[in-house]
């Protein structure tokens, strides 16, 4: 495992990465509504991340075709955008990443498209809380496992579950660089978090069981029982004191 440290101006590159990142997903959100398609979704995706200087991070990665992945209710991860359309009541889950001046940002939401149910949307703020509870462990000194031992422990104290198949990663000149993010107990402890170090936590948490299957576009994973699936993810910098959010965006 070679994990690298980046230096501050390093950080300072990641910062505005993670920012429009952030930024994209803000607007994504503010643009959704019923009846738009996915491809519509990530046309305004490339065209925001191209007019602040920067290229999408996803777009040609492992020769994966668009800007976002957008998965829809029982997609879990990298979803093609296309000529679905979005209905009342479906939700999204949009990943996607920016890359400038030699450095990548990274971060998923899953939204609502109109009106959804208590229980969906219970699903997506357990979602979002478990990161929240996990980066309460991402602090110099403690092991990367405590991480992902808070992110499972709140999931499925919830009733819900936590992917194995998919985690977070390192990130930096490279979009996966390491060590690997699990957002569950391995029976590792995982490297000591240092100063500098930079991850993508992304807690990818179903509403039924956490065993996934990929489809024959070689690229989207769901859900193998078809329940519903939600996803959050920032890229964060380890410091001295609290973890460090680069991807909020500047609404957040």
């Amino acid at each position: 495992m070679s994990i690298k440290i980046k230096k501050e101006i390093h950080i300072e590159a990641m910062r505005l990465a993670g920012r429009i990142t952030g930024n994209t997903l803000s607007l994504l959100e503010k643009e959704l509504k019923p009846g738009m398609t996915t491809r519509e979704l990530d046309k305004i995706a490339e065209e925001y991340i191209r007019s602040q200087g920067a290229v999408p991070s996803f777009k040609g990665l492992y020769g994966y075709p668009a800007s976002i992945c957008a998965s829809v209710n029982n997609e879990i991860i990298h979803g093609i955008p296309g000529e679905r359309v979005l209905g009342e009541g479906d939700i999204i889950s949009i990943d996607t990443g920016a890359y400038i001046n030699g450095f990548h940002g990274d971060a998923a939401r899953t939204f609502a498209v109109g009106d959804i149910s208590a229980e969906t949307q219970r699903l997506i703020d357990v979602t979002r809380e478990s990161f929240f509870r996990g980066i309460k462990y991402a602090k110099k000194g403690n092991h990367l496992s405590e991480i992902s031992a808070a992110v499972q422990d709140y999931v499925e104290q919830n009733g819900f579950s936590v992917v194995r198949d998919y985690v977070g990663h390192g990130i930096g000149r490279e979009m996966h660089e390491d060590p690997n993010v699990p957002n569950y107990r391995t029976g590792r402890l995982g490297p000591v978090l240092i100063n500098g170090m930079t991850l993508a936590l992304e807690p990818m948490v179903n509403a039924g069981g956490y065993k996934v299957k990929k489809l024959s576009d070689g690229w989207t994973v769901v859900t193998a029982d078809s329940s519903l699936s939600a996803h959050y993810e920032n890229t964060l910098l380890i410091t001295d004191g609290e973890p460090e959010l680069l991807t909020l965006g500047d609404a957040d």
